[in-house]
């Protein structure tokens, strides 16, 4: 029998959840548009077994991935796990046989050497394929239409980097899948491979840097000329690891680098420019663009650490008011012979995260953004203080044009999983469809599937569609039209 710990990240919302299901013709209220064909993925950290280590971190479940299918005016759902190396070798042996998050010094000897990958940070369709991503391996893939698990893809041995990104994006001009690995020749090194992978589904470039220091590098920008990577001081070493820490802590002492990396063939290291700014926290990427010489970084920024359970390295206690992210503007001019940051703008004062573009215009000037966000002054139900985590509570809609802002409440008991945009047709107008993303009832333990109008959110969902099985606190998801994944329109 599983008996996992009575502790915040296995107990109420969180507790484990374990199921594979599929049900048809989701009860729904509103209206789901006949056109919209084709299925939201996302995933979620879902512990097969209780901890190895008695007790753990969200972010070290497994990889469970739920597929969302749009078809008729109706929505079923299928949900199946990832079954990574990991999974497999666990569920043969029927516990936990990886130890701590990315420390592989806690592991049982029986799985010395393999993949440590969840497969629980982004559910993402291309070349046919479903790519369940966890940033410290390779990709697994999986069947879109079926979910079953195929493998690790390292291209027939072709990557010679050993990770690979959990935000890949798709250049539109090409059509190509890039990606970063950092990490890339092991654990804790200052090495990362930038990959290219054409739309068939074969890795056609990959060229390795350094960076100025190893540290989680969650995810990047690209442009038609130049992969963008952002360097903040959550940091690593192997001396954390062999003294039993959280691999990641956050260093408040260390400068905050931009890379501008050249996308072509034959990379050498001194072609990259290094811009340095102030030490700050950052993660997700809304988009880049160039306007002549200059490159724009849109990300959220806080000036401090915004994840409590990688602490602070000089032993400063978790500052909520410090972690609080606001979009931004970051600046750098390639014509300029320093490596200063030509500014950085703030764009909103709507504290915000899991930043989303429609991306069919990733590497383009974009209009809108939508997001998470923590709007404070509305209420807090207890229900929703007792699941812990940051409490978005609400959507955000950017007009980064004329800087006008949407917001929708879900409500004091509710919180809201990461948006997703989803066009209207192939050829719509940037933002013309709809945003889709799941919604914890706290209070409930339950959770629905919400469908806004993307550029009229302040409206509510369209349509709100009830979900008979909880879903955990998940991480990202992305949509595929009906013709990518082998479905019915």
């Amino acid at each position: 029998m599983a008996h996992f710990p009575a502790t915040p990240s296995f107990t109420g919302f969180n507790t484990p959840s374990r199921i594979e299901a599929d049900i048809a013709g989701l009860a729904h209220t509103g209206t789901i548009p006949h056109e919209l064909s084709g299925a939201f993925y996302r995933v979620q950290p879902d512990p097969q077994f209780p901890p190895r280590l008695g007790d753990d971190i969200a972010f070290n479940g497994d990889g469970m991935v739920t597929r969302f299918h749009f078809h008729d005016g109706q929505c079923d759902l299928r949900q199946r796990w990832a079954k990574t190396d990991k999974w497999k070798l666990e569920n043969a042996a029927g516990k936990a046989l990886f130890g701590a998050y990315r420390n592989p010094l806690t592991d049982d000897e029986s799985v010395k050497g393999q993949f440590r990958s969840t497969a629980n940070t982004n559910a993402f369709v291309f070349a046919g394929k479903l790519w369940a991503l966890k940033e410290d391996s390779p990709a697994l893939l999986m069947d879109p239409a079926s979910l079953e698990s195929h493998g690790m893809e390292c291209f027939g041995g072709r990557m010679k980097g050993q990770t690979f990104t959990a935000h890949p994006k798709i250049d539109p001009a090409t059509g190509n899948m890039v990606a970063i690995g950092y990490a890339a020749s092991g654990l804790c090194s200052d090495d990362v491979a930038y990959y290219e992978v054409s739309p068939d589904g074969e890795l056609v470039r990959e060229e390795w840097f350094k960076v100025p220091y190893y540290c989680m590098m969650h995810d990047f920008g690209i442009t038609e000329d130049f992969l963008l990577l952002h360097i903040v001081p959550s940091i690593g070493s192997w001396e954390r690891l062999e003294k039993g820490l959280p691999h990641f802590g956050f260093d408040t002492t260390l400068p905050v680098y931009l890379g501008v990396i050249p996308r072509h063939e034959g990379l050498k290291q001194e072609e990259i420019r290094w811009f340095k700014r102030d030490n700050c926290f950052a993660s997700h990427v809304l988009n880049a663009w160039q306007e002549g010489s200059k490159i724009h970084f849109l990300i959220p920024e806080s000036r401090n650490n915004f994840f409590p359970f990688f602490p602070d390295v000089h032993g400063a206690p978790f500052n909520p008011a410090e972690s609080m992210t606001y979009l931004t503007d970051w600046t750098v001019d390639l014509a300029s012979n320093g490596d200063e940051f030509d500014a950085i703008t703030p764009l909103t004062t709507s504290v915000a995260e899991f930043p989303r573009i429609d991306d069919r215009f990733v590497g383009r000037k974009t209009r809108y953004g939508w997001f998470l966000e923590m709007d404070l002054k509305q209420p807090v139900d207890p229900a929703a203080a007792r699941a812990g985590g940051a409490p978005f509570n609400s959507l955000l809609m950017k007009d980064l044009e004329t800087g006008a802002e949407q917001h929708w409440w879900a409500g004091a008991a509710n919180s809201l999983q990461e948006p997703c945009f989803v066009p209207r047709a192939k050829d719509a107008a940037e933002g013309d469809g709809w945003i889709v993303q799941v919604c914890n009832r706290l209070d409930e333990a339950r959770s629905d599937l919400l469908l806004f109008d993307a550029l009229d959110i302040e409206k509510g969902p369209v349509a709100t569609i009830n979900i008979p099985i909880r879903l955990r606190f998940g991480l990202h998801g992305n949509w595929a039209d009906a013709g990518e994944i082998g479905l019915a329109a």
